[in-house]
This record gives C-alpha cells, sequence and structure tokens, in this order.
C-alpha cells in the first residue's frame, strides 16, 4: 500500500504558480483541473476559486465557459473602442460582419474613447445580445493629443485638468514649468503631422503666446496637452503645448470640438506649395479644348456668408420644355490625382463647418479662388445639360468640360425676395437675370411634384442658426431660415447628380454611388407602434415603400410633433454611404444616384468628375479604378460622420453656454427621445434641449415602457410620452458634462397632459 498523498498548504500557493500551469497547458483548463495540477484537494475547492475570481478580476486571465485561460492564448480579436456616456463601451471590430464587443468599465485596461484595440472575448454572445470581451491591450492611441479644462489651479505648481471630451473620464496633471515654450514642438518631441491629423494648428505661435506665463492659467481655462505616463488608477501625466483661451469664448469651443473629433486644421506644406504654384486665374490655353460658355447667363445661389461656390445654373424654355444647365467647378483640372493637394483632400474627405470658422477640403487659394465660381470671371468647369417635358420628367442629357463666366452671385434671400414675393425693388437690383430666374422656379416646381409623386422623402427638420452679438457672443439659437429659393438649388443639384449617375452607369464606368438602403424593419416596426400611440399612424404599410412613409409624414403636417415624426423616421432609417455598387437611393425614390455637384467640398464628387472625364473621352485624366472605390468609399463615409458628430458638438457646446445665465427659468417643449434613466425635451422658445432624469422625479417611482415609449409611475399612473407637451424648468447646466439638466413644473395645464 503507498504513501497517502498529501497537498500543498494552500497558504504557499502564488497566483504566479496559476498562470504558469496555464501557460504550459495547451487548452483551457477548468478549475478542477488547476486544482489537481496544483496538488491540492477537494477541501481546497474554495480558496482555488478565490485564487481564480481574483486573478480574472485583475485582467490576468480569462474565463470561458467552466475555464479559465490565459489572455494571449483565447479568441482575440482587434477593434475601435468607443465608449458610452454610462461608462461601459463597445469594440467595432476590424473584420466586418463581426459583432460589436461589450466591454465593462474595469474592463477597459488604460483604453480610452476612440483608441484601436486589442480584446479577448470572455463570453459568446447568446439570445441576440453582444459577446463581452476584455481589452488586451492599445494598439494605437485614438488621441495623441487633446484639450483639457483646468479644474484645479496652485498656482505656478501642478494643475489638475480633464479632458474636455466626455467620454475621456479620467484626471491629467500638467506642470507650467514643463510646458512647451514654442509650439514648433521640436521640445515637446512631436510631429507637426500627429498635431494636424488631432485638428491642432501647430504653427508656431505668437511672441505673446511663446511667453504666456502659466501660473496666471485658472479654472475654466482650455489648454492643449499631450498625455504622458499614468500616475495612478485614472490619472495621467501631461504636457502644456499650447494655451488656447478661456471656455466661454465661441473660437475656444470651435478648437476643442476640432481637436476632439480630429478635424485637421492646417495643410502640409507640400500641399500649400501645390496650391501656391497655381495661377489666380485660367489661361486662354485651357480654354481650346473646352465648350465656351462664357455668355450663358450662369449664376450662383448661396448663403449670404459662402465663399466657396461649387455650382452655377441656368435655365431657359425649350419647344418641348425646359433646358437647365447645371455648371459645376472642375476642381480635378487643378488636382491631379496622388498629388499633395489629392492626398490631403482624400484624407479630409469633406469640408468642415463651423458658426465662426471653416476647415476645407482644399486651400483657399483653390475653395475660394481659382476653383470657386466667383461672378464676373473665367472659370473652367463640367457642365451638364439636362432637357426636360413641359411636366418636368427629363427627356435627355449631355455632358462637356466648360468655360463659363458667373453673371451674379445671388444670395437665397434676395431670390426669394425677388421672385417668390415679388419685391419690386429687390427684383429691380437685379433686373438682368429676373426672367431666368423665373423660369428656373418654374422648373423647379415640376421637378419637385414629380419627386413627390415618386414617393421621395422631404424631411421637415428645422436647422439650428446660431446668432451672435458683435462682440461674439451667443444671443439666440432659432431655426434656419429655409425657402423655396432653396429648394430650386435642391431640385437641380438632384437632377444633375442622377443625371451623371444613369450615364456613367449606362457607360459600365465606375461609379462611387451615394447608397441610402431602405429602413430598419426591427426599427420601422417600433416606430409605427410609437406612432399608433402618439395617434398620428395606424399599422405598418405593407410594403415598405418611400411613397407609404411620405404618407405618414403628410399626416403630420402642422402638428406640433411635425419635426418629432420626421426625426424618428430617420432614426429608423439606415445611413446613407459612398459604395462603388448601385443600390439605389431610398430617401430620394431614386433608383441611380451619385455625387456631383460638390467638389470642392467633398472628395467623393471629385473621384465622380474623374470618372465622367474618362467617360467623355479624356484620355489624360486618371480616375479611381473599382477596386479603389469600396475602400475610398468606406473611408468617406466615415469622415462624413466625423463631420456630422463634429456639428453636433459645436452646437450642443454652444447652447450649453448660452443657457448659462438661464438657469431657473421656465420653458414649453415636447418630448423628443426616452431612455430607462430619464427622458429629453425640446424646447420651443430656442432650439435647445435639456433632459428630465427619473431620480429627480420625487413624487412616485417611475418605470420606462420601451415598448410604448411610455414613462409611468407605478403608483399614481402618471405618464409621460413621446411627443407630449410639457412646462418644464432649467435647473442646471453642465459644460463638461454637455449636459441640461431640468425638472417639471408641476399644476396647470402640464398636469392634465400626464394622466
Amino acid at each position: 500500500m503507498g504513501k497517502k498523498k498529501h497537498s500543498k498548504n494552500p497558504g504557499v500557493i502564488k497566483p504566479f504558480e496559476v498562470v504558469k500551469i496555464l501557460r504550459k497547458s495547451e487548452k483551457p483548463l477548468s478549475g478542477g483541473e488547476i486544482q489537481k495540477r496544483l496538488g491540492l484537494t477537494k477541501r481546497h475547492r474554495k480558496f482555488v476559486k478565490e485564487l481564480l475570481v481574483a486573478l480574472v478580476d485583475e485582467g490576468k486571465i480569462v474565463k470561458a465557459g467552466s475555464a479559465y485561460g490565459l489572455l494571449e492564448k483565447m479568441n482575440m480579436i482587434t477593434g475601435k473602442l468607443q465608449v458610452q456616456r454610462s461608462g461601459a463601451a463597445f469594440v467595432l471590430p476590424d473584420e466586418k460582419g463581426r459583432k460589436d464587443i461589450f466591454i465593462r468599465p474595469k474592463s477597459m485596461n488604460e483604453a480610452w474613447h476612440g483608441d484601436r484595440v486589442s480584446v479577448a472575448i470572455l463570453s459568446a454572445n447568446s439570445g441576440g445580445k453582444n459577446p463581452e470581451g476584455r481589452v488586451l491591450s492599445v494598439l494605437e492611441r485614438g488621441k495623441q493629443v487633446f484639450p483639457v479644462r483646468v479644474v484645479r489651479a496652485t498656482g505656478a505648481t501642478a494643475l489638475l485638468c480633464n479632458p474636455t471630451d466626455p467620454k475621456l473620464n479620467f484626471g491629467i496633471v500638467v506642470e507650467p514649468s514643463e510646458a512647451v515654450k514654442s509650439p514648433s514642438l521640436a521640445s515637446a518631441k512631436l510631429e507637426k503631422s500627429v498635431l494636424n491629423k488631432a485638428g491642432v494648428d501647430s504653427t508656431v505661435a505668437s511672441s505673446k503666446e511663446q511667453s504666456f506665463d502659466y501660473s496666471k492659467v485658472s479654472r475654466g481655462d482650455i489648454l492643449l496637452v499631450a498625455p504622458g505616463e499614468r500616475i495612478h488608477a485614472n490619472l495621467w501625466k501631461g504636457k502644456i503645448l499650447k494655451y488656447l483661451g478661456r471656455e466661454d469664448d465661441v473660437l475656444v469651443q470651435e478648437a476643442i470640438v476640432k481637436a476632439n473629433n480630429g478635424v485637421p486644421t492646417e495643410f502640409p506644406e507640400k500641399a500649400l506649395e501645390q496650391a501656391g504654384s497655381l495661377p489666380d486665374r485660367p489661361s486662354e490655353e485651357d480654354f481650346k479644348s473646352r465648350e465656351d460658355m462664357r455668355e450663358i447667363q450662369f449664376v450662383t445661389i448661396d448663403g449670404a456668408t459662402a465663399k466657396d461656390f461649387d455650382d452655377a445654373i441656368h435655365v431657359e424654355t425649350t419647344a418641348k420644355g425646359y433646358r437647365l444647365r447645371v455648371a459645376i467647378a472642375d476642381v480635378s483640372h487643378y488636382v491631379a490625382m496622388n498629388s499633395p493637394m489629392d492626398r490631403e483632400a482624400g484624407k479630409r474627405a469633406n469640408s468642415y463647418y463651423f458658426p465662426k470658422s471653416v476647415e476645407p477640403m482644399f486651400p483657399e487659394a483653390l475653395s475660394n479662388g481659382l476653383c470657386s465660381l466667383n461672378p464676373n470671371v473665367e472659370r473652367l468647369a463640367m457642365n451638364a445639360t439636362i432637357e426636360f417635358d413641359k411636366n418636368g420628367v427629363p427627356l435627355s442629357s449631355k455632358f462637356a468640360s466648360v468655360v463659363i463666366r458667373s453673371h451674379a452671385r445671388l444670395t437665397y434671400n434676395q431670390v426669394y425676395k425677388a421672385i417668390i414675393q415679388g419685391d419690386e425693388e429687390e427684383r429691380a437690383k437685379i433686373s438682368d437675370v429676373v426672367p431666368m430666374l423665373e423660369v428656373a422656379e418654374k422648373l423647379a416646381l415640376q421637378i419637385n411634384a414629380r419627386r413627390k409623386e415618386r414617393g421621395s422623402l422631404d424631411f421637415d427638420l428645422p436647422e439650428p442658426e446660431i446668432l451672435f452679438n458683435l462682440q461674439g457672443e451667443t444671443v439666440d439659437i432659432c431655426p434656419r431660415v429655409r425657402n423655396f429659393a432653396h429648394q430650386i438649388i435642391e431640385e437641380f443639384m438632384i437632377a444633375a447628380n442622377e443625371a451623371v449617375a444613369e450615364f456613367l452607369t449606362a457607360r459600365e464606368m465606375p461609379c462611387l454611388y451615394r447608397v441610402h438602403p431602405g429602413p430598419d424593419p426591427q426599427k420601422l416596426t417600433n416606430f409605427f407602434k410609437v406612432l399608433k400611440k402618439m395617434g398620428v399612424a395606424n399599422d405598418i404599410p405593407d410594403p415598405i415603400t418611400p411613397q407609404s412613409l411620405q404618407k405618414v409624414l403628410q399626416s403630420a403636417d402642422g402638428a406640433d410633433q411635425e419635426f418629432l415624426v420626421s426625426r424618428m423616421l430617420i432614426r429608423s432609417m439606415k445611413q446613407a454611404k459612398y459604395e462603388p455598387g448601385n443600390e439605389g437611393h431610398f430617401g430620394l425614390a431614386s433608383d441611380c444616384y451619385c455625387h456631383f455637384t460638390s467638389p470642392i467640398r467633398r472628395y467623393a464628387d471629385l473621384a465622380v468628375h474623374r470618372s465622367l472625364k474618362v467617360a467623355l473621352g479624356d484620355q489624360h485624366q486618371p480616375m479611381h479604378a473599382q477596386k479603389q472605390l469600396t475602400g475610398l468609399g468606406s473611408h468617406l463615409s466615415a469622415r462624413e460622420r466625423v463631420a456630422m458628430e463634429a456639428e453636433r458638438e459645436i452646437l450642443k457646446r454652444l447652447t450649453i453656454i448660452f443657457l448659462k445665465d438661464k438657469v431657473g427659468e421656465q420653458f414649453t417643449g415636447i418630448i423628443s427621445s426616452m431612455a430607462e434613466f430619464g427622458f429629453w425635451v425640446e424646447f420651443q422658445e430656442v432650439m435647445a434641449e435639456g433632459m428630465i432624469r427619473l431620480a429627480s422625479l420625487s413624487d412616485d417611482y417611475y418605470t420606462f415602457w420601451a415598448d410604448r415609449q411610455m414613462i409611468v409611475g407605478e403608483r399614481s399612473g402618471k405618464a409621460f410620452r413621446l411627443g407630449q407637451k410639457v412646462i418644464v424648468k432649467l435647473d442646471s447646466v453642465s459644460l463638461e458634462l454637455l449636459e441640461a439638466n431640468l425638472s417639471i413644473v408641476e399644476g396647470g395645464e402640464n398636469f392634465k397632459k400626464f394622466v
């Protein structure tokens, strides 16, 4: 009979021994197998379990089902980390087709919002839920430079700061004595290109900035920093690169948004050199191979502050109906493929517009000068001539490289007053082009009626316009004025875009289409459930067509909830994108669509111009090959979303600043969206919104009924519904969290509407 086997004293076993066993193993091991290999008996099961749980919490091993394994040996993928306001996050996998991976705050492992990371799968998805994972390592920082807000200043010593992006939830400690003296950045060991990618102006600062006394920095000042090493669980060291200014300054807020979203703010030297080498105006040599349209009465119609004019239009009557000419700036004539300007424009993908500034896709020498269709000067253009019948139905189209001269730089308000309202004083000012514009109005009305017949969706969503006083302070946020002059240009641009897409498709030329897929079925079902509760619509139409959805929008005309119905329908639809395969544009009810009319501010249009030139027989014009367009389309679609996010963020920031001195005031609003923790209310007096948290409702315990989009009191039955009108009080605003917090004003009509 052999000796009885005794287990080791559990107190002697260290965590590294478990890691060592798993490293030697060819597969993950169960708790029992690890226990046996440690030489322990069943009576030590609790100790082993506690040891394993601690190692999992520390991120050193992973539990997969009932087995444990090393992170580096487990299923691992890479992707981009997107942090939610709640603190939880998702990794968007690089590999297409994979589900997003849910990451708990404790599983971030020093990763930040926007980082590219490697992640281990902890549990497979089940029941339609996302798989859960743990970040293994940061492969690439999404932000290498970012703005911070000073939250505590202690004179000449350390400053405690927080990133201005609420999704970066950690602290930064900087020391004024270590600030970079000149943003030439040699001492900061940061490449100029890194700052450019981060949306930061890296030019050498003025002597005033270089000698800035950082000991005078106070709470609320905004600094630009480069993060360094981690010094505590949620605290990092950083180096000051630049003083940006006070946080209530509009231009400082714009600088913050550009940095937060990676909007580039300066051009590489080679791109500027290329722009500088171009002439101030086209030469006679440029005109030789082009159709001369200088005598045709083209005009541009844009906003009052616009400086980059992509398009000019001319309309005339014919025996059959109408002839529309749409001349678009010929950017490709000056910007060769793969040249420095082209590479930079491709990276930017589009121009970025802010209330006080613009970050153009091309240097201003082109965007506002040589390529812009400015009045009374010769400009090179690509022209689309479309023949229509008397009902606005297109009959034929042709395209050509042309030279034009814009006969007038008009604004939307000018055209509206002169043509739509018949203002005699305004008509006299632009008398030379009034007859042509009257024909343009008639054609636009015909085209618009035809689009509505086929089911094109016109969302009536008011766009906010920020109004400033002479000191640059926000004095109002109101709906941007739109009139039929805007519609005239929109109809003509849509017509030109369709004509070019159809032309390229018929000739089997590579084309970067503007694709808008149909609505998401589940989201659309939820949308109609909500509409039914609001009394706007009944059952979901079958089949789903643009025409059937158009009727839903029309049913909400004139109601308080009109904008809300449009917005909810947009949210139920998929995002438009750029792709080399033609899948049609659902929102416009168009079978074939691309972007052609804005090559100064959208790179997709420039790619289409190059294909069009080749299709017209230009043997010297290179174009993007079909296989290149897939990657290009994905990149341009992603950058378009960045521009949209930047636009939303600056609006939110300036709204918070505008509301600061209105805390305590009451507003009338519409409940615009709901979540488990509260609901948002959009004000009717000003284009702003705030949130009412359920935790602030003290008269009852409230529950969110997601399927009915209602928040209901458990005891009282009091209900808050989507689209309901309420009276609220502005309790507080936070620029740090980008939040406006509201409370319900009880009593009166407001109270009756809850029941």
